[in-house]
């Protein structure tokens, strides 16, 4: 798309899984046409090891072991795909967040079928980004959430591999979970314009 539209000096923002898209062009290309990344919520490593250490394990900030994962996606391609994505995205905000808003995020979701959805999962869940986010080059600003189901701790260590990264970290009043820039859209926004400059 940025070699289409013959795009120079973006920003590129990722949220979640879109993290490891920026992450998979960074592997792929560097920094060629980008000028700034914008990295939201997403650990290097989704799934556990357990020959891990601790530190290993406090970085990559997984949120699956092995056969959580397998069970997590099968439960999503299955006959109840609709109440595992219900329960997945509620623990994705705060109490706070309107059951309006949180509908509206489930009902985006349900556009992808639930069996496509547990194989990108499961792919996604495999995919160990440690070694690439240090390569990074560009500024970039990491942002986390206080009470996200990414643990916060894994946001740290992500800015910490990218020199001169800025970490900003949501408080749980602030809508700190996995959609905080759906919760308290004006401080995201004032952080992102501020950032990009």
């Amino acid at each position: 798309m940025l070699v289409a539209l013959d795009l120079h000096d973006v920003t590129l923002l990722g949220h979640s899984m879109g993290c490891s898209v920026s992450w998979c062009y960074w592997d792929l290309f560097g920094s060629d046409r980008l000028a700034k990344l914008v990295l939201v919520d997403e650990p290097p490593l989704l799934t556990s090891n357990p020959t891990w250490t601790q530190e290993q394990a406090d970085a990559a900030g997984a949120i699956f072991t092995p056969a959580s994962v397998t069970d997590t996606c099968n439960a999503l391609a299955g006959p109840e795909g609709e109440a595992v994505t219900r329960g997945f995205i509620g623990g994705m905000l705060t109490s706070a967040c309107p059951d309006a808003v949180k509908e509206w995020i489930i009902q985006r979701n349900f556009r992808m079928a639930r069996a496509h959805a547990a194989t990108l999962l499961y792919n996604h869940c495999h995919q160990d980004w440690r070694d690439v986010i240090p390569c990074i080059a560009v500024p970039t600003l990491v942002v986390g959430g206080r009470v996200s189901l990414v643990p916060w701790t894994s946001m740290a260590w992500t800015a910490a591999q990218i020199p001169g990264a800025r970490l900003e970290i949501f408080e749980e009043a602030e809508g700190g979970q996995h959609f905080m820039f759906v919760e308290n859209p004006e401080q995201f926004n004032r952080l992102l314009a501020a950032f990009i400059g």
